[in-house]
Formats: C-alpha cells, structure tokens, sequence
C-alpha cells in the first residue's frame, strides 16, 4: 500500500495555520469588548480581525469567515 503524502501536506499546513491564527485571535478576544473573527484568505492563509478595529467591515470578508471567538470584556471588570 502506497500512501500519497503529497496529498496529506496541504491539509497539515492549513491546520497549522489556522491553529496559529485561531490562537492569536484567542488572545486578542480575552482583552476585547468585540467579537473577533478568524478569515481564510483565497491561498489558503489566515488573519484575524476584532469588530472593534477601526474601519472593520464585515461585508468585505463575511463569506470567508471560518471562527468568531466572543470578546470576553464585559465592561465589569
């Protein structure tokens, strides 16, 4: 039996990438009032943006969307 690995390295470097992203964007939810969302880009890279960034439109990028993590600061702290 002969296993492609060819086939098997994109779907390793996505993950990571997403993973890497997702994590970021973790951190960056836990100080924020605002959701923030993890984007997949057309080459299969990833960024993260909080609703709260200047300028931010969801309309732009709401069909790549692949995570929303809820901002955790509730002003009560």
């Amino acid at each position: 039996m002969q296993i492609n690995t060819l086939s098997i390295a994109p779907v390793v470097t996505d993950t990571a990438a997403y993973l890497a992203t997702y994590n970021l964007a973790e951190q960056r939810a836990r100080v924020s009032d605002f959701d923030v969302h993890v984007i997949r880009n057309g080459d299969g890279s990833y960024w993260y943006v909080d609703e709260g960034d200047y300028a931010c439109e969801l309309g732009e990028f709401e069909d790549r969307i692949v995570h929303t993590l809820c901002g955790r600061m509730s002003g009560l702290y």
